[in-house]
């Protein structure tokens, strides 16, 4: 995708199905390894977007999800043990405290040691996603709720499993990427392919006008209920726009949990 292109309506974006979405998880895997190998050990310690959080506590938090995702009982023991976390630390999301649990438990790892942990957890949680049945992905029993105020209410399984997990940790690894200073090098095939899909579910969420020109390797140029004027933003700025992690006004005042 570039700029050069004609513009797309949102509603024509074919939406990331789980065939694909778990070849994106593979190379978006692949990347983070990548970003982890090329970190001074200097930089483990500098804080990142995600208010709070150093570069190991990113890090850490991938590596225990993929944990989770590759393993149904560890899953429930970071959601039952985060669940009173969320109070003592102020967390206005039950994932606020899942988080935290994950990393009081783990804060023995060697900074050393994290990218061997990341390749080796991330492809169990590949594995276990591929063979999850697409009956147990339709069950709608995850409460996602109402992160960033936007009302995304019970999803399906699919949900996370699909290209949920695997957009957190893109974002994530664009987090590790400003911290750090390793260059990101998005591609339109694998970044662009997943801004497009942040972006076709964002336009489902709000039900304002928009002509976006998406601007980088992972751009575009799309549009949804037409009138809008056109706003030019870098697509992985607009991505941190949606998450939170950047201001937006206008439309792109509408979030999406990322």
């Amino acid at each position: 995708m570039n700029t050069s292109e004609s513009v797309r309506p949102a509603t024509e974006i074919k939406r990331i199905q789980h065939t694909e979405a778990m070849r994106l998880t593979a190379a978006e895997n692949a990347r983070l390894l990548d970003l982890l190998q090329l970190i001074d050990p200097d930089d483990w310690g500098r804080p990142t977007d995600c208010t709070g959080w150093t570069v190991r506590d990113v890090v850490v938090h991938l590596i225990a999800s993929a944990q989770a995702q590759a393993n149904p009982v560890e899953f429930l023991w970071q959601v039952r043990s985060g669940r009173p976390l969320t109070a003592e630390i102020g967390g206005d999301h039950w994932v606020d405290g899942l988080n935290e649990a994950r990393l009081r438990a783990r804060t023995q790892w060697r900074t050393d040691d994290l990218p061997a942990l990341w390749e080796q957890h991330s492809a169990a949680a590949l594995r276990a996603r591929t063979r999850m049945p697409a009956p147990v992905r339709a069950l709608p029993v995850l409460p996602i709720g109402t992160p960033l105020g936007v009302d995304l209410g019970w999803k399906p399984l699919g949900y996370l499993f699909g290209i949920g997990f695997t957009r957190d940790t893109w974002m994530h690894r664009v987090d590790l990427s400003r911290a750090t200073g390793v260059a990101l090098q998005p591609t339109a095939d694998h970044d662009g392919r997943i801004v497009e899909d942040i972006l076709a579910e964002w336009s489902q969420l709000h039900e304002q006008p928009f002509s976006l020109d998406l601007q980088g390797p992972a751009g575009g140029r799309f549009e949804g209920r037409s009138g809008a004027a056109t706003i030019s933003v870098d697509a992985i700025e607009y991505a941190r726009i949606l998450s939170g992690r950047a201001d937006g006004d206008g439309v792109l005042a509408n979030k999406l949990p990322l």
